[in-house]
């Protein structure tokens, strides 16, 4: 398929996992994609990555949560390709630990990038997209932002932050035929989750086994979801929080 011919993506936490695999998937159906992140060896490999498959890439290090290098990014590439089409808000911070050892510090890094930077990003591609007339915008929220999950406070609170400001802005752009949706994944087999499981095998085993599918989420997958409310497919659809979870944020649960 080629459903993006033509048209311009920015797609922020690109160098690996979620965002990594959702830019391969725009530029293998014909975007031009500008791919973020903080790390220049993960971004070069991804670049080479998908430039290696045919894709059309750039990449640019970027930290999110400096919203005036970030809004820089968009307007440069906006006035560059002469469009912006798509813009995938899919960097992360996250800080473990119980409550009441909780850094302030901490809770402000994760409100910066996943949800200050998600605002930041959020309007500086609908400054392109409603004169434009057309555009659509995905965010990345987690399960954790829909239901508790303990020692995850200030990475819950600004995920669930993201879904509100994902349905309002919905609101605001819908007029303009410009769409934002949320994709709100569960447990994925990113480096990260990976890296979890060589730690603690017996607790990533119980994780596992909570969900009703019974296994992890693949990259591949949650990219199929979002380039789905990307496309044209998902044309009459805005204001969303679509659960891509294996089930669980549905889940009762009962114990044994």
């Amino acid at each position: 398929m080629n459903r993006f011919e033509g048209k311009v993506a920015l797609v922020t936490g690109a160098s690996e996992g979620i965002g990594r695999a959702t830019a391969q998937r725009l530029a293998a159906e014909g975007a031009h994609v500008m791919i973020c992140a903080r790390r220049p060896d993960k971004l070069a490999e991804a670049e080479q990555s998908i430039r290696a498959a045919g894709g059309s890439v750039e990449s640019r290090v970027l930290d999110v949560s400096d919203a005036d290098a970030f809004a820089a990014a968009i307007a440069e590439l906006a006035e560059r390709r002469g469009r912006l089409d798509m813009l995938v808000n899919n960097a992360m911070s996250v800080h473990y630990g119980p409550l009441l050892d909780a850094k302030l510090e901490h809770w402000r890094k994760d409100f910066a990038v996943n949800s200050d930077a998600v605002f930041i990003g959020t309007r500086e591609a609908m400054r392109v997209m409603v004169p434009q007339g057309s555009g659509a915008i995905v965010n990345i929220s987690s399960t954790t932002g829909l239901r508790a999950m303990p020692g995850m406070a200030s990475y819950s609170a600004s995920k669930a932050a993201l879904i509100h400001f994902t349905a309002v802005a919905a609101m605001e752009a819908a007029p303009h035929n410009v769409r934002v949706n949320a994709i709100v994944p569960g447990q994925v087999a990113t480096p990260a989750t990976l890296a979890f499981e060589k730690m603690a095998p017996e607790k990533s085993d119980a994780t596992t086994a909570a969900i009703p599918m019974k296994r992890s989420g693949e990259p591949a997958e949650l990219a199929a979801a979002i380039t789905f409310l990307l496309s044209d497919d998902a044309s009459y659809i805005t204001g969303i929080a679509l659960p891509v979870d294996g089930g669980k944020s549905v889940q009762l649960y009962m114990p044994d």
